[in-house]
């Protein structure tokens, strides 16, 4: 089944590329029949609605967490609380802890997770850090760390979508 290749809802808000990138990747997902889900925190469920917008592809997403607090991170993922206090939410630790738990807590064959400083944070936060995990059923498990600087919180989000979106397509070629 193929449908257009825009998406619906975000159309016209997300730069062309990305919304491109989108549909190539839930394409591959489609062929290669794999799901995804997702675990976010600073894109504040951006890349769920962009996975979730290509119609004919809905069926490829599987569930999303949007998993802003510490407690809704513990609670929807089962990270330990004091995991993320001893490592901070915003950390290498809990980006892989957050795509694995996306990954127990579904039936999808992959979960990226994404955690950051979308805009000013604390005085020892740093303005676009953010770290993305990805996980498959096969154990396979990666990470990536971006400094994208004090951007803004749209750039850093913007900017988040398409490491997120590479890190899927490059799981997915693997």
């Amino acid at each position: 089944m193929t449908g257009p290749k825009t998406a619906e809802t975000l159309e016209g808000a997300l730069p062309e590329a990305l919304d491109r990138h989108a549909c190539k990747l839930l394409d591959k997902a489609h062929e290669r029949e794999k799901m995804l889900a997702t675990a976010e925190s600073c894109t504040g469920g951006l890349l769920a609605a962009l996975l979730t917008d290509v119609r004919g592809r809905g069926h490829v997403f599987e569930r999303g967490f949007v998993t802003y607090s510490e407690e809704a991170k513990s609670d929807l993922l089962g990270i330990p609380l004091e995991t993320i206090k001893q490592h901070n939410a915003v950390s290498r630790t809990v980006a892989l802890a957050m795509a694995k738990g996306a990954l127990d807590r579904s039936r999808a064959d992959m979960a990226l997770s994404i955690t950051g400083f979308a805009g000013p944070g604390g005085d020892d936060d740093e303005e676009g850090l953010v770290h993305f995990a990805c996980a498959r059923r096969d154990g396979t498990t990666c990470h990536r760390e971006e400094h994208f600087g004090a951007i803004g919180r749209a750039g850093v989000r913007l900017a988040a979508l398409e490491v997120a979106l590479q890190m899927l397509e490059e799981a997915l070629d693997t």
